[in-house]
């Protein structure tokens, strides 16, 4: 069993939010990231979708990155 590379979830999540989670296995947490981060696309002209996109975008890099340490511990790899 191979470990999940913290780094690397985070950025593919860096490119497109939540794909570094659903990489790990979160795949629900995954699709809500992923989906408020489109979401805010059109929001944005009402000013709302510049606050939800950055915090979808954070929250994805956060959770990639502490959901593959997460995957690792729990398979008994130290990360």
């Amino acid at each position: 069993m191979a470990a999940k590379n913290p780094a690397l979830s985070m950025l593919v999540s860096f490119f497109l939010p939540g794909v570094g989670s659903m990489i790990n296995g979160d795949v629900g947490t995954g699709i809500a990231i992923l989906a408020i981060w489109l979401i805010s696309f059109p929001l944005m002209f009402v000013f709302v979708g510049f606050f939800t996109g950055v915090v979808a975008f954070v929250w994805g890099l956060v959770d990639a990155f502490q959901g593959a340490r997460r995957w690792n511990a729990r398979h008994g790899i130290v990360s």
